[in-house]
């Protein structure tokens, strides 16, 4: 619901949405998913990393929030129910097959296939995120004035494409 809306998330690789994101986003932070490494590593270190992504995420000028949301909410199609809801089948099928043997079967090689299948790193975003954040956070009133580059949507999604 957040993705179709644009809105950032922040998850961790222990939950189904953060694995399912690692696995077919090829860049997660840059579409703004931003995901916690709880899997390999400390609590202490976890937590540092949470923090470096709230900060980053603050400092980020109003164009940059702007393009993030755009981003974002381009990942919708890969969360539409359409292509999600095979995985959620295969799942139940999979449980029934389980709990009830005797009157449920499925195929062990019947899981959706979707090997080789990754979203790209969007091509606008730079090859090193220090080019791409300010150095210090700023207000976004203070980003208005001095903001001589337009944003372009339409632009920016040809250059993701």
């Amino acid at each position: 619901e957040c993705t179709v809306m644009g809105i950032p998330s922040v998850t961790t690789n222990l939950s189904g949405f953060g694995c399912f994101m690692q696995e077919h986003v090829a860049d997660p932070t840059a579409y703004g998913i931003y995901i916690v490494d709880r899997r390999f590593r400390s609590p202490d270190d976890s937590c540092n990393q949470l923090t470096q992504f709230l900060y980053g995420f603050c400092k980020q000028s109003r164009r940059q929030r702007i393009i993030q949301r755009n981003r974002t909410e381009r990942l919708s199609d890969l969360l539409d129910w359409r292509y999600l809801g095979r995985y959620y089948q295969h799942a139940r099928h999979l449980t029934l097959s389980r709990a009830f043997p005797d009157e449920f079967h499925v195929e062990l090689t019947s899981p959706p296939t979707t090997e080789g299948f990754k979203y790209p790193r969007p091509s606008s975003v730079p090859p090193s995120p220090s080019g791409s954040q300010a150095s210090s956070p700023q207000s976004s009133d203070v980003e208005d004035e001095g903001e001589d580059e337009r944003y372009d949507e339409e632009e920016e999604a040809e250059r993701d494409r």
